[in-house]
């Protein structure tokens, strides 16, 4: 009997949690901010972006465009493609109207929490105290953690309506990297 909620327990835990995860990364309110954090993904070897990318990046845009935000930063390392993330998102904004001025670039937020703490020095340096995290659904949760544990807390969450077969794999993973990540 032990046994049955030794596994049933972690299952029903995963699956709380797997929800919350969907639930959080959807729930935009609208709110305005300083600053979009556009979190970085993968650019393809022939230097296009990934259409997960492009949707984060179109939803930047549509963030912008309605005066929610002033500023976008878009944050990515350098990737094994041969290409630094936070240009190729930089010029594909450009390529969509953003303004260069209102575009800021980390080329070195290589992981989660390196685009967490570069964005908390950019916003302090600009006496910044809000920002909208602009990512999938998924990632969001941790995301707001990674914040909290670096004391940051006026932070929101937009993600575009993007969805792919990987979203599973991308869910249960998320659920491990939120508690051991």
């Amino acid at each position: 009997m032990k046994l049955k909620y030794f596994i049933l327990l972690p299952l029903f835990w995963f699956f709380i949690h797997s929800i919350y995860i969907i639930w959080d990364g959807f729930n935009d309110k609208g709110q305005t901010a300083d600053i979009a954090v556009v979190f970085g993904n993968k650019v393809n070897i022939d230097g296009s972006l990934s259409e997960r990318l492009k949707a984060r990046l179109d939803q930047s845009i549509a963030i912008y465009k309605t005066g929610r935000v002033e500023k976008i930063l878009v944050s990515g390392g350098y990737g094994k493609e041969g290409f630094w993330e936070g240009s190729e998102m930089k010029k594909y904004l450009i390529e969509n109207k953003i303004p260069s001025e209102k575009i800021l670039v980390d080329n070195f937020g290589d992981d989660t929490e390196k685009t967490v703490v570069n964005t908390i020095k950019i916003m302090d340096s600009l006496h910044y105290k809000k920002l909208i995290s602009v990512s999938q659904y998924y990632h969001q949760s941790r995301i707001k953690k990674f914040f909290r544990e670096h004391l940051f807390y006026n932070v929101y969450t937009s993600s575009p309506r993007y969805f792919e077969m990987r979203d599973f794999y991308s869910v249960f993973r998320e659920f491990f990297a939120f508690y051991f990540g």
